[in-house]
């Protein structure tokens, strides 16, 4: 239901009175199946847009007063864009809804608006392990995180997954990768080690006869890297890791 307005001496009955309190939880849904200008009557309710073709819902001025909202989902295809007829609409991510994606209009003025989009859209920082299905990533900028060692016989832990790992040693040393009973790293993981040190570093696995190393080194299972040298370890298979890259 959308936003009510009543006059003095009014009398509700109990029905109508739950028939409010009903949108606390479940507000008026307006579906779209094509582009759409706000009317007034929208304020509090729910636009759902859902067209294979891009859309746009525009916002106009002098419908609504600070502190209204409006909620808009995007269960179509095409992409909605939220667009600023003669109102001023603002946002610190992007006005462009995906499939599957919403956001929040919230009027701050009669003729101004902020819109809370609650898709991927914009500066987005993401933690854990996610899962991005469909989406575009424009310029991203991607940091790993180091881990320098300097002993000559480094074993890897699960914190290494997707780092990249120095090793500094005047001395031959060792990188060795554990079994899956060890440390399951998922299928697909990739670990990067660079020899920043004098001495030979030789890529092998904890125990040969359980993990696999495969590579195009001289010595498939056991490549090494020269200093200043460089390579990605990729797990393919639950015990098995392919190893490319600068190796001998």
């Amino acid at each position: 239901m959308a936003k009510q307005t009543f006059t003095a001496g009014n009398v509700l009955t109990a029905a109508q009175v739950n028939t409010l309190q009903q949108n606390d939880y479940n507000q008026t849904v307006s579906a779209k199946t094509a582009s759409y200008v706000l009317v007034a009557s929208d304020v509090g309710t729910r636009i759902s847009m859902n067209s294979a073709s891009a859309t746009t819902i525009t916002v106009n001025t002098s419908l609504f007063s600070a502190g209204d909202q409006v909620y808009v989902v995007n269960i179509g295809a095409g992409a909605c864009t939220i667009t600023a007829g003669t109102a001023t609409v603002t946002t610190s991510g992007s006005l462009a809804l995906g499939q599957y994606d919403s956001g929040t209009l919230y009027f701050t003025a009669a003729g101004s608006a902020i819109f809370f989009s609650a898709s991927a859209s914009g500066d987005v920082t993401l933690t854990g392990t996610q899962t991005l299905t469909n989406k575009t990533l424009t310029a991203p900028v991607l940091t790993y995180s180091i881990n320098a060692q300097t002993t000559t016989a480094y074993v890897t832990v699960a914190s290494d997954a997707v780092a990249f790992i120095t090793v500094s040693n005047a001395s031959a040393n060792t990188f060795k990768i554990p079994t899956n009973a060890s440390v399951a790293y998922a299928v697909g993981t990739t670990i990067q080690v660079m020899n920043i040190g004098a001495g030979t570093c030789t890529i092998s696995a904890v125990t040969p006869a359980t993990t696999t190393i495969t590579s195009a080194g001289a010595t498939s299972a056991s490549p090494t890297l020269a200093q200043y040298k460089a390579a990605q370890c990729l797990k393919t298979a639950t015990d098995t890791w392919l190893v490319f890259g600068a190796i001998a």
